[in-house]
């Protein structure tokens, strides 16, 4: 294990008569990063999260309840108590008109039991096909909020490991430059003058 010193904040933008050419192009490259990096993770993020909100609002725009009818009785047995929890609830086919006047039909979740006929709420788009009811405006705030964090998270992770690649190309170049002097100055350390 090194031993090291106290931590030095910004040693990379002290004045040193030891600097070399390569420590201020690392210096430089670190900077460059993490500023493109912070930039690209926020524009990303801001982006991907606009575009999702916009489009949760299109939907709650365009999205229409109408009411359908069951083509069939609802398989199970009718639960006496009022208040019908999921698991009470199961699939069956309803039909229904759309504003074009266009029939549809598809499979809803509704109380076990429920007779052939009664109404149920399903929501469709401008063309009258079934969908799912749209997010509230809270829900749909949560919802891009997340998708752009990853997004932006994600977009960020490519100039972190793009500037990676190349400090660690630019130490590889800084360690053949050490050779090439210690080759050359090494020798003359086992000399003795006289």
């Amino acid at each position: 294990m090194a031993l090291r010193g106290p931590k030095v904040w910004l040693w990379r933008w002290r004045r040193n008569p030891l600097k070399r050419r390569a420590d201020r192009v690392e210096a430089w490259v670190v900077l460059g990063v993490w500023m493109l990096t912070v930039l690209v993770g926020v524009l990303a993020g801001t982006t991907v999260s606009g575009s999702v909100e916009d489009g949760l609002a299109r939907e709650r725009v365009e999205w229409r309840p109408l009411v359908a009818r069951l083509a069939e009785r609802a398989p199970g047995t009718a639960s006496e108590n009022a208040h019908v929890s999921r698991a009470d609830q199961v699939w069956a086919t309803a039909r229904w008109t759309a504003a074009d006047g266009s029939e549809h039909s598809g499979q809803l979740r509704v109380p076990a039991g429920t007779a052939a006929g009664a109404p149920v709420t399903v929501w469709t788009d401008p063309e009258g096909r079934q969908v799912t009811r749209p997010v509230t405006e809270p829900q749909a705030r949560v919802r891009a909020s997340l998708i752009g964090g990853v997004a932006g998270l994600c977009a960020a992770a490519v100039p972190l490991v793009a500037g990676r690649a190349l400090r660690s190309r630019l130490e590889r170049l800084r360690i053949d430059q050490w050779d090439a002097e210690w080759s050359r100055f090494g020798p003359m350390w086992g000399r003795t003058t006289g």
